[in-house]
């Protein structure tokens, strides 16, 4: 298949439904939904929503159903971002190229763009078509979970607790499997709900979520030692320079390409339930991931 052409239809589809979504900047108040839009539509990957939607496809279901839950995680996502950016959180000044929210609107607006991004989330789940085995209170509780003090926000605190000591690999799994993977594995699973995924497909989507999710967030630590603030659109080198536990600071920068190529095979592993064809843009994106330079 044509990746970068899918990708590009892919994040036009699903811009569209992020602006209807959205309020829009003339809405009281206006300097809040400014600061969501600017931080929503900074030109990010869109790759949990396009994995959402990509899993719905392997699954036989309809892209427009799983729009919305698609777009939720995407809200998520960039709050996660712009709360990570804080000078209490990570202290970036930059993010996907551009001045963090913070920088342009102050911490307290960042703040609350941040918790407004979060909350819109659940508004638009509401609004999603649930399917015969899942409905609305099934997909409203998943994004929960992973959003949360359990999750996303759980792999945040051990992240946060973890600088500047020495960490064992199975903290630093920990972490991954939290703060990255968690949304990830949950964006793909959304995807087949929206499909009527049986339990066996369903199951698969899952195991191929865990997987990728864990292999996304090594290659991440890899291009933060190896590629520059311009390339990556963040600021490069700031894990070492804030001694983050991180997959090259553990295992060695070798060894962590290699564990990321593991894990990668163990998700394209993991799709054999598929029938051919059906999963061909899940197993071309894991091979996108691999192989990507920001």
């Amino acid at each position: 298949m044509n990746l970068k052409k899918y990708l590009r239809a892919r994040q036009k589809v699903i811009d569209r439904a992020l602006d209807r979504y959205l309020p829009k900047t003339s809405t009281k108040p206006v300097t809040l939904h400014k600061a969501m839009r600017y931080s929503l539509f900074a030109g990010g990957k869109r790759l949990r929503p396009i994995l959402c939607l990509a899993a719905a496809e392997a699954c036989r279901g309809n892209v427009d159903t799983a729009l919305p839950l698609a777009c939720a995680v995407e809200c998520i996502h960039t709050y996660s971002l712009v709360h990570d950016d804080l000078p209490s959180m990570d202290n970036d000044d930059f993010r996907r190229g551009r001045p963090t929210c913070h920088k342009v609107f102050g911490d307290g607006i960042a703040v609350l763009a941040g918790d407004a991004l979060l909350t819109i989330a659940f508004e638009i789940v509401s609004n999603a078509k649930p399917a015969l085995r899942y409905d609305i209170s099934i997909l409203l509780r998943e994004i929960a979970v992973a959003a949360g003090s359990r999750k996303l926000i759980a792999g945040q605190v051990a992240d946060l607790e973890a600088e500047g000591k020495r960490v064992k690999r199975d903290q630093l799994r920990f972490i991954h499997e939290n703060k990255t993977a968690a949304m990830l594995k949950s964006s793909m699973r959304l995807g087949a709900m929206s499909a009527n995924a049986d339990a066996r497909k369903l199951s698969a989507i899952t195991q191929f979520g865990e997987q990728l999710g864990l292999a996304f967030q090594v290659i991440d630590d890899i291009l933060d030692v190896t590629q520059t603030s311009e390339i990556l659109g963040k600021s490069a080198g700031k894990d070492v320079a804030a001694k983050k536990a991180t997959y090259p600071a553990v295992i060695g920068l070798e060894k962590s390409r290699g564990e990321a190529r593991r894990l990668t095979r163990q998700a394209h592993d993991a799709l054999s339930v598929f029938q051919e064809g059906d999963a061909e843009a899940l197993h071309a994106l894991a091979n996108y991931l691999l192989e990507r330079e920001y």
